[in-house]
């Protein structure tokens, strides 16, 4: 069996800046780089959403607007999304332990799974008021809608481009589009004031909450679909396990590949285990230079960091055949056999 991690020939490899251990996870914020952290990123969004938020509710009950109602109704979930993308970033950094041989890192996967669902959820119930508002319209005043659609611009467009610095993660990037989405939904507040308050067109305000609530849905989607297949250990997007296995039965020494599978530790990590055929004159020492050698092959064409070989010869001896002993004892299988001289 040969494990690839980079412990030597039987340990495991991680490939480069593959660091989960405690505190170490590689979110791209080295200690003079001023690219901020996953961590630093969601407690000042949390802040800056939360503030607005208040704001937002005041004035949507105040001026009677559906589209400013629904954005803070979006932001109101940012703020619970954010808190559950902070604490999947902060479990993640956590060491694995006996019996969690893995560590934490599919807690960023469920948080993902979590704010993507909530988002979605969300955004429908927008979409099926705006649809009841387009043949009954609310007069709203537009003045205090388009202050408060510029404030939600500037903070959640700026919290989201401040997050999307900080990785690429799936937890980052459903929380990413919570926040996008929010800046999107303001932008709709802000071009349904301007319609209101020059044309009069009061259906603007819910028309407005639905083309954003579409374009949100559509984008989560995509998070939402990776986070089950990492869940559901489907093969990584962009990892085609055909190829992966036509990649290593190229590979000189190697006869052939099968019970091949990959999945993904987490939103990041590859994994991949196989059992790889050799050979019957291939030796332990060249059966593991080769392994070896695969391991090494997968993690520069693929990516695939986490790797376990089994590795097997081509032609097995075959087992050892049960046969009574001639002193009416039984001979247990792999016993040398009996000399008549032996006592």
């Amino acid at each position: 069996m040969s494990h690839d991690h980079d412990h030597g020939a039987a340990g495991h490899r991680h490939g480069p800046g593959h660091d989960r251990s405690a505190g170490g996870h590689d979110d791209g914020a080295g200690p003079h780089s001023h690219v901020p952290s996953s961590t630093t990123a969601l407690v000042v969004a949390i802040g800056a959403n939360t503030a607005l938020l208040v704001v937002q509710v005041v004035v949507a009950f105040a001026v009677g607007s559906l589209a400013l109602a629904a954005d803070s109704l979006h932001n109101a979930s940012d703020v619970v999304a954010l808190v559950i993308a902070l604490i999947g970033q902060v479990l993640l950094t956590r060491p694995p332990s006996r019996s969690r041989t893995y560590g934490y890192g599919r807690a960023e996967v469920l948080a993902a799974l979590v704010n993507s669902a909530v988002l979605i959820a969300i955004t429908g119930w927008v979409v099926v008021e705006a649809i009841g508002r387009l043949g009954d319209p609310h007069e709203v005043q537009a003045g205090p809608m388009l202050v408060v659609g510029l404030l939600g611009i500037a903070v959640n467009g700026g919290s989201a481009w401040y997050l999307a610095r900080s990785g690429s993660s799936l937890n980052i990037r459903a929380a990413f589009w919570h926040l996008a989405g929010d800046a999107l939904g303001s932008l709709g507040v802000v071009v349904a004031a301007i319609a209101i308050g020059e044309l009069g067109w009061e259906w603007a305000d819910p028309v407005a909450s639905i083309l954003i609530s579409v374009l949100v849905i559509w984008a989560v989607l995509g998070v939402l679909r990776e986070s089950v297949g990492v869940l559901l250990e489907a093969a990584p997007r962009g990892v085609d396990p055909v190829e992966v296995t036509d990649a290593l039965e190229a590979m000189p020494g190697i006869t052939g590949v099968h019970h091949l599978h990959i999945w993904s530790l987490d939103s990041e990590t590859p994994a991949l285990t196989a059992h790889l055929q050799f050979g019957h004159d291939t030796d332990l020492h060249r059966a593991q230079a080769l392994a070896d050698a695969a391991s090494g092959e997968l993690r520069e064409r693929f990516g695939i960091v986490h790797t376990t070989f089994q590795v097997e010869c081509g032609d097995c001896d075959p087992p050892v055949a049960f046969t009574p002993r001639t002193d009416g004892d039984q001979r247990e299988p792999g016993d040398r056999p009996r000399h008549p001289h032996d006592h």
